[in-house]
C-alpha cells in the first residue's frame, strides 16, 4: 500500500526480483560478471542497494553461473534477500519465473524486475517506476530510453496510439527485416527496452506460465509477457527516462570502466555540491560509501575507498589513498596510503607514510615522512615524525619517537608489544626489541637497543663505547682508493703538525653525558 510522507505519495512494491544468473562470457574472467566492482561495490551490490531504497516487502536474487559464490556474496550484503536458482531453461522469462516461485504463492501487488549488471540505476527511479505503474493502472510498465544507436538492445514496438504492444529482441527484429514483412521497420526503432519492469504480480505469474521458447535464441523471453498482457486486453505502459546511464548494462570490461568513470563523476560532483573542495575531479576517485565533511579539501591524485569517513575542514592529498579509514576534523593527510586506520582531529600524516590496519593516531598527533605503522595506538599529541617502523605498539600522550626508530615486534615466531609512556622521549636510531615497556616520563638515548623496562624518570643508554683502531685501513684494505685517501690525509696532517710531534689519529674518549 502507498504510504504518505509530507505531500509526496510513495508506492512500495510487493517485491523486487534482481536477475543475476548470467555467465557474462564477454568479461573473460573467472569472476562472475555481477561480482566485478565499480565505486567500491559489486555490480550486484549496486543493484541490491537500489532495490532496497524502493522499500519492497520481499527482495529476491536469481542466480545460476557460479551459484555458490554469488549467493555467498548476497548473504554478506543482505541476509534477508531470498536467493532463487534458475534451472536449465534459458532466458530472462525463466529467470524471473524462478524468482517469483521463491516468493510467497499469494503475492499480490507490484513486482519490479531489475538486472544485476545495471549499476547506475537508482532507488529513486525504481520508486518513480512503481508510482507510474500503479497510478496508470497498467498491468506492465517498462523503463525505456532513446538511443541514437540502439545496437543490440530489444526494441519497443508501439501502436498508432503510442501504446506499447511488444518488446522485440534484436535478432528477431533482424529476422523480420530479412523477411521484409510488416515488422521490418522495428530494427530501426531508437526506443529501447532497459530490461527493468513493473508487473502486476498475478498477471506476471499467469503470463510466464504461457511463455515458450519458440524464438531465434531458443529462450524464454520476459518480454513475451507484454504481448500476452496486450492479448488479454491489459494496458502496457512505458516509463521513458532521460538519464540513459541508468539503463546501461555491463557486458565487458570496456563498459565496466565507462560506467565506473561515470559513477565516479557523479559521486565527486555530489560531494562538491555538499561543500567539499575537489581540486581536480578528473584525478579524484571516491567510492559510493565514502562520507566527507564540509570545507574539506581533496587534492589531486586522491582515492577515497571503501567505508572511508572524512571530517570537516580536513586536507587530503595530493597523491593519497585511504581505504576504510576515518579522518577527524581539521586533520591533514599528505601523500599517504592508509587502510583501516583512524586519524584523529587536527592530526598530521605524511608525506610518504604507510598506515596499516589497526593504526590509531590521536588528536593533534603526528605520523611523519617515511613512517610505517601497524596495529599502533599513538596518543593525543604524540609524534612519530621520521623514518620509523612502528608495529604492535602503544605510544602515550605527548611522547616523541626519534628518527629512524625501529619497533622490533617480530621474533620470527610471534609478534610482541611495545609500550612507550606519556611524554617520554625515544632518541634517534633506536631499536626497541619487544616486549618492552618504557614508562611515563622516561628517556631512551639515541642509538640504543632497548630490551628491558625503563622506569619513570630514567634514561636508558644501551650502546657500546666507541673504539678507533689505528692503521686498520692500511692493513686490511691496502691498494684501495680508501687506503690512498687515508694515506694522503695522514701525510697532510704530518706536514701540518709541529716539528717532532706525531699527528693524532685516535679520537679522545668523550666525557660521559650527564642525564638531564
Amino acid at each position: 500500500m502507498p504510504s504518505r510522507v509530507g505531500r509526496v505519495t510513495t508506492h512500495h512494491p510487493a517485491a523486487v526480483i534482481v536477475l543475476a544468473a548470467g555467465e557474462g562470457t564477454r568479461m573473460k574472467s573467472a569472476t562472475p560478471k555481477v561480482l566485478h566492482r565499480i565505486g567500491g561495490r559489486t555490480l550486484l551490490g549496486h543493484a541490491l542497494y537500489a532495490a532496497r531504497q524502493a522499500s519492497p516487502q520481499h527482495l529476491a536474487v536469481v542466480v545460476r553461473h557460479e551459484r555458490d559464490q554469488v549467493a555467498a556474496h548476497v548473504g554478506e550484503l543482505d541476509p534477508q534477500v531470498v536467493v532463487a536458482d534458475q534451472d536449465e531453461v534459458k532466458g530472462t522469462g525463466r529467470a524471473c519465473e524462478c524468482g517469483l516461485d521463491a516468493l510467497p504463492a499469494d503475492l499480490a501487488g507490484t513486482v519490479l524486475v531489475t538486472m544485476g549488471d545495471v549499476p547506475l540505476l537508482t532507488g529513486q527511479t525504481l520508486v518513480e517506476l512503481t508510482e507510474r505503474h500503479e497510478s496508470s493502472g497498467a498491468a506492465v510498465t517498462v523503463i525505456t530510453a532513446e538511443l541514437d544507436d540502439a545496437k543490440a538492445y530489444g526494441r519497443v514496438v508501439r501502436d498508432e496510439a503510442g501504446d506499447v504492444v511488444a518488446i522485440m529482441e534484436y535478432k528477431d527484429a533482424l529476422a523480420h527485416r530479412s523477411a521484409g514483412d510488416d515488422l521490418a521497420h522495428v530494427v530501426d526503432v531508437r526506443e529501447i527496452n532497459s530490461g527493468i519492469y513493473a508487473f502486476d504480480a498475478q498477471v506476471l505469474r499467469a503470463a510466464l506460465a504461457e511463455v515458450g521458447t519458440d524464438n531465434a535464441q531458443g529462450e524464454k523471453y520476459l518480454t513475451d509477457v507484454i504481448a500476452i498482457a496486450r492479448r488479454d486486453g491489459r494496458k502496457v505502459s512505458a516509463h521513458l527516462v532521460d538519464d540513459l546511464w541508468q539503463t546501461e548494462g555491463v557486458n565487458d570490461r570496456v563498459q565496466l570502466a565507462a560506467l565506473g568513470k561515470e559513477l565516479n563523476r557523479r559521486t565527486v560532483e555530489h560531494w562538491m555540491r555538499e561543500g567539499v573542495t575537489v581540486v581536480d575531479p578528473d584525478t579524484t576517485w571516491i567510492d559510493a560509501e565514502v562520507t566527507i565533511g564540509r570545507d574539506t579539501v581533496v587534492r589531486p591524485g586522491t582515492q577515497l575507498l571503501g567505508a572511508t569517513t572524512i571530517g570537516a575542514d580536513a586536507v587530503i592529498g595530493p597523491d593519497t589513498t585511504l581505504t576504510d579509514t576515518e579522518v577527524g576534523d581539521g586533520a591533514s593527510v599528505v601523500r599517504t596510503q592508509a587502510e583501516a586506520a583512524l586519524i584523529g582531529a587536527e592530526a598530521t600524516v605524511g608525506p610518504f607514510s604507510y598506515l596499516r590496519p589497526g593504526t590509531v593516531l590521536g588528536a593533534r598527533g603526528k605520523i611523519g615522512g617515511f613512517v610505517e605503522t601497524k596495529n599502533a595506538q599513538i596518543g593525543d599529541g604524540a609524534k612519530v615524525p621520521h623514518l620509523t617502523y612502528c608495529g604492535d605498539a602503544t605510544i602515550g600522550e605527548g611522547a616523541n619517537i626519534g628518527a629512524g626508530t625501529i619497533f622490533a615486534n617480530y621474533d620470527g615466531v610471534a609478534k610482541h608489544h611495545t609500550t612507550v609512556g606519556r611524554h617520554s622521549f625515544v632518541g634517534s636510531d633506536s631499536v626497541l626489541v619487544a616486549p618492552v615497556h618504557i614508562a611515563d616520563g622516561a628517556y631512551v638515548a639515541a642509538g640504543s637497543t632497548i630490551e628491558g623496562t625503563v622506569a619513570p624518570g630514567q634514561i636508558a643508554v644501551a650502546r657500546s663505547r666507541q673504539r678507533n683502531v689505528d692503521g686498520w685501513v692500511a692493513r686490511r684494505r691496502a691498494g684501495t682508493r680508501t687506503a690512498a685517501a687515508a694515506e694522503a690525509a695522514l701525510a697532510a696532517q704530518a706536514s701540518e703538525a709541529p716539528s717532532g710531534q706525531a699527528p693524532h689519529t685516535s679520537a679522545p674518549t668523550p666525557p660521559p653525558r650527564r642525564a638531564e
